[in-house]
């Protein structure tokens, strides 16, 4: 029995993450015909405080997405970098729990965001025929 490179059922989910997780399978799928890969069994994002994404909704899309798939097994990680951002006139970078633009440490208000923008498909993992690569 080949693998499932069909896309799945689409059920009721908020449009923005869907299509963010359908544009995910499309690389998804292609890396693994790219590697013969037989299964698709972890995928890691990171995912910015100002991403314009409710990770919970995107672990939602992303389970019923999967199934049918060579990702039918695969587990979701969500990594949320701190969001992070640096003062232009000072150069004091400091994690904000909200976006207050005013520098804690000389009060400017010209921040620059260092982290809390990303949304990063940063690893696929896969089951395939080859040996693992020897480091």
């Amino acid at each position: 029995m080949s693998p499932s490179f069909s896309k799945p059922d689409r059920r009721s989910f908020p449009v923005h993450e869907l299509s963010l997780v359908a544009s995910m399978f499309e690389t998804l799928l292609e890396q693994a015909r790219v590697h013969k890969a037989k299964r698709i069994t972890g995928v890691k994002i990171q995912v910015g405080a100002l991403a314009g994404v409710v990770p919970d909704l995107l672990e939602s899309a992303f389970d019923a997405y999967k199934k049918g798939t060579i990702a039918e097994d695969a587990v979701l990680t969500v990594v949320k970098p701190p969001f992070t951002v640096r003062c232009r006139a000072c150069g004091n970078e400091s994690v904000r729990d909200d976006f207050v633009p005013t520098c804690p440490a000389c009060g400017s208000s010209d921040p620059e965001i260092i982290h809390g923008l990303e949304l990063i498909l940063e690893k696929i993992e896969m089951e395939t025929d080859d040996p693992p690569a020897s480091s």
